[in-house]
């Protein structure tokens, strides 16, 4: 469901994939790549596909590449599969920030965010407050915070695992589905392909 052209031409043109163009430009040892040597290098080395869904998962940007079914130009035995492939895009694209490592997620960086403050807090209360007195209790609220978020990175982490699961249980579905309809010449998926993301424009 990821248009490679469009692949290649967002990381040879878009800024946003400047740091993996760099990674290109290393591999083809050259600084100039034409869409064809970096379609090329992107089958030779698959993780410089990873590293740009990667970066458009991080900025909300989907790497589905296929866009709805318009559902009133598909012919009545087809509309049932047609609209199942559309619930399923939906929430293939609702699930999507899933497949990220959750090591890699905004999410843990946020739950460290926290905690760095909550640490900076307690470093205030009891130097600048002088609240020595009081250190022992406000160090086993830091401690509960500690333990509260790491329940709640776990939590997400079993979150991130169960969805990513779901996500590519449901790609394969659907790109099942897609074949069919196209077989049974309900649909060509051409049609469907998403050559430029408006976001980028």
């Amino acid at each position: 469901m990821t248009h490679l052209e469009r692949v290649a031409e967002e990381i040879r043109t878009i800024g946003l994939y400047d740091l993996v163009l760099q990674d290109v430009h290393k591999i083809a040892k050259k600084t100039r790549v034409t869409k064809d040597e970096i379609l090329e290098i992107m089958q030779e080395e698959p993780q410089i596909l990873e590293d740009y869904k990667q970066i458009n998962i991080e900025y909300n940007l989907s790497n589905i590449h296929l866009r709805d079914i318009d559902l009133s130009k598909v012919d009545e035995p087809c509309k049932a599969k047609a609209k199942e492939v559309n619930e399923n895009l939906k929430h293939l694209r609702e699930i999507e920030k899933y497949t990220l490592d959750f090591e890699q997620s905004s999410t843990l960086v946020i739950i460290f965010s926290i905690e760095f403050f909550v640490l900076f807090s307690v470093q205030y209360f009891i130097v600048l407050l002088d609240l020595k007195e009081w250190q022992i209790l406000i160090y086993s609220i830091f401690a509960t915070s500690i333990a509260v978020a790491w329940w709640y990175a776990k939590k997400e982490q079993k979150k991130y695992e169960v969805n990513s699961k779901i996500f590519y249980e449901k790609y394969d579905t659907t790109l099942e589905l897609i074949e069919q309809l196209e077989e049974r010449g309900c649909i060509k998926k051409s049609d469907l392909i998403i050559e430029e993301c408006e976001e980028h424009v």
